[in-house]
């Protein structure tokens, strides 16, 4: 399984992008705010990678953020829900907009989400908000893998980048949240976020 490429941006579409890593070229679909933040082509780039193996494919989905990938994987495991759908909910939402409004059960906001009927949205509201649940107990409990302070703080950076903040802010705001001693992704961002309001 293709876990992770680095290589430079050889094609780039909406929802499509091509990486040429040492001479082999790999189509990576992608939602909207990673094909925004991998920069034009001949850039370098580097995506996490979900592998998804059918009878008849393998297609790869490349993500910017472990939060992106995170939720891909937990909405590809909704019943109903595909991988083109669960792009098609993170390109219609940024993450952690998308949490939020799981968390809320905001199914009014989710169904504004192109291809996503009421059904579908009350489906991911219950379903995904168990699935964010249970992550938040496996971190309590140290369940979950733990992630380095370098790669953490890389991660929210980028998160926050791909949401239109300065960087110069961004840096600041991630140094006075991982002082409070977060613990994982999300709580760091949500820090992030309320040191970015204040």
């Amino acid at each position: 399984m293709i876990a992770a490429l680095r290589g430079t941006l050889a094609e780039k579409q909406p929802g499509r992008i091509v990486i040429d890593v040492g001479g082999v070229g790999y189509e990576v679909q992608v939602p909207l705010s990673t094909y925004y933040a991998v920069g034009e082509r001949g850039a370098e780039v580097a995506l996490r990678i979900h592998t998804h193996v059918r009878e008849d494919a393998l297609s790869l989905f490349g993500f910017v953020t472990r939060l992106e990938l995170d939720l891909f994987e937990r909405l590809i495991g909704i019943s109903g829900v595909g991988p083109r759908l669960a792009l098609a909910v993170l390109s219609g939402m940024e993450p952690p907009a998308l949490v939020e409004a799981v968390r809320a059960s905001d199914v009014a906001r989710l169904t504004g989400i192109p291809g996503v009927g009421r059904k579908t949205a009350e489906r991911i509201a219950l379903e995904l908000k168990d699935k964010l649940a249970a992550a938040a107990l496996a971190d309590e409990s140290g369940g979950a893998a733990e992630v380095g302070e370098g790669n953490l703080r890389g991660d929210v950076i980028s998160a926050l980048l791909n949401l239109g903040y300065q960087r110069p802010l961004v840096e600041r705001a991630v140094s006075a949240a991982l002082k409070r001693k977060p613990s994982d992704f999300e709580g760091t961002l949500r820090q992030a976020l309320r040191e970015l309001a204040g």
